[in-house]
């Protein structure tokens, strides 16, 4: 591997050395998969760690780059409880002819943390070599940012309009639940959305296929409802040489024991009925009749329940999921602590309330001096698959991955797109990047990367399916 002659020091602000008002990279219309990797690669360099976020110099940055191209862009400051941080939204556009309604491509700029103990390389150094970019946010979704930059460059050189004007929206906070991100922009700058009908973003992407199984194009169209839940415990403090009856800690770890053994109903939703039908036909011969019918077989055949069960990411789309994640108590050995605290990451199916299910949890604790608060909520709205942009995707999928079958998909965790739901927009999960199973275990994991093939292929993707949906009309504007 090698790496690029900007590369900066770990830990050093990108923004303190990199000039914006003149970005360089390669030329896309020579060399994209140059461009591709050059710009990711500076883009990782920025640290966008979320929490703080510190998102403005990036979004600095990529808006340089959209300028320079002769692309409208702006940079638009969003809320952060730190003076130190900038936090901000980039939005840009290019017009087509106003025949049909806008279509956005979303991002985020923020980024998980990552521990350089655990890594090859330096997360936030952006190598680039082996036919690689690597580094936090390749993935998730830098990566993903930089290709749908690169695709509204191709669409605002090309010679004719589209029908449709393309915003490209790349926002803070995602990681942290969106609220000071896109839930903030769709609340106070609704008119740069200008009343769009159509909107991709992360959550869905192709599945390559082992064995000679086809490739899956799988387009996310609802997710799970996310319910986060802090239960607290609360207990008489004092030092620990001897430790009363209602001790805090203790009480938290009883009522995590009850809530670990809470058993959840399977349940098959509509959408998550409709995506196994559709893979039934290449599945295993013995799977096929119990997938096209996975109610009833999840019903009736205790060897395929337990088969398909055991599977974790299947059992998590037919059933509310719960993790215990975050621990806290005392500050020091020999203190009893007033309260212990934990937080809960549920997931429930589409359909479900957070309410509901916090008091399913307060019911299996059974403790009146343990407290269940909800801090994060938000309901699963679906987007409809009978749409012109579900058909162009499945129209370019025939045209660039012969055999790839094209799926809706539900998947078990969340993004930003409920936001643009919620307003009526028509929002996918969709980025076309051909991802092995071992590659996106990379996604909030150590040594995260993307293929610089995958960047090329996934903005000449991204490219065919905004032509196929905005396609110059033959008829005039009414």
């Amino acid at each position: 591997m090698f790496l690029l002659a900007s590369t900066v020091l770990l830990g050093e602000r990108a923004s303190a050395i990199w000039p914006f008002d003149r970005p360089s990279y390669p030329d896309p219309a020579t060399d994209l998969p140059g461009a591709a990797a050059q710009i990711l690669s500076q883009a990782i360099r920025f640290q966008t760690v979320n929490p703080p976020g510190d998102e403005l110099p990036l979004a600095k940055y990529l808006a340089s780059v959209l300028r320079k191209e002769g692309i409208e862009a702006r940079v638009i400051d969003t809320p952060s409880g730190d003076s130190k941080v900038g936090r901000a939204a980039l939005w840009a556009r290019v017009k087509g002819t106003g025949r049909a309604r806008p279509v956005v491509l979303l991002s985020h700029l923020d980024v998980v943390p990552a521990d350089p103990s655990e890594w090859a390389v330096a997360p936030f150094e952006g190598v680039v070599g082996g036919g690689y970019v690597v580094g936090r946010g390749a993935l998730d979704a830098k990566g993903l940012t930089v290709v749908q930059l690169l695709a509204l460059v191709q669409i605002a050189r090309a010679a004719t309009p589209l029908d449709r004007d393309t915003i490209l929206l790349a926002t803070p906070d995602e990681e942290t639940g969106g609220q000071d991100g896109a839930g903030w922009f769709v609340r106070e700058h609704p008119e740069l959305l200008s009343n769009a009908e159509y909107l991709l973003t992360e959550g869905g992407g192709i599945l390559v296929g082992n064995s000679g199984a086809p490739p899956v194009w799988g387009i996310s169209v609802v997710e799970k409802t996310p319910c986060w839940i802090r239960v607290v415990a609360h207990g008489t403090p004092g030092h620990s040489s001897a430790e009363p009856r209602d001790a805090a800690v203790p009480r938290l770890l009883d009522a995590l024991a009850r809530i670990r053994e809470l058993e959840t109903e399977v349940r098959v939703v509509p959408e998550v009925q409709t995506m196994f039908a559709a893979l039934a036909p290449y599945a295993a011969p013995e799977d096929r009749s119990a997938l096209a019918d996975l109610s009833g077989a999840l019903q009736n055949d205790p060897a395929f329940r337990s088969r398909f069960l055991a599977d974790r990411g299947q059992n998590a789309l037919v059933r509310n999921t719960i993790s215990i994640t975050v621990l806290q108590g005392a500050l020091k050995t020999n203190v009893l602590p007033a309260e212990a605290s934990a937080h809960l990451d549920a997931r429930l199916l589409p359909g479900e309330r957070c309410e509901d299910f916090a008091n399913e949890v307060r019911a299996a604790i059974e403790d009146p001096g343990v407290s269940v608060e909800p801090i994060l909520s938000f309901n699963a709205r679906s987007s409809p698959v009978d749409t012109p942009l579900f058909h162009a995707i499945e129209q370019v999928a025939a045209e660039i991955d012969p055999g790839a079958i094209v799926v809706p998909r539900v998947i078990a965790g969340f993004t930003d797109a409920h936001y643009f739901r919620d307003l009526g927009i028509v929002s996918y999960g969709f980025v076309p990047r051909w991802l092995p199973p071992q590659e996106s275990h990379g996604i909030h994991g150590p040594n995260e990367r993307i293929a610089i093939q995958n960047l090329e292929r996934g903005v000449r993707a991204f490219v065919r399916i905004l032509e196929t949906l905005g396609r110059p009309s033959a008829e005039p504007k009414p």
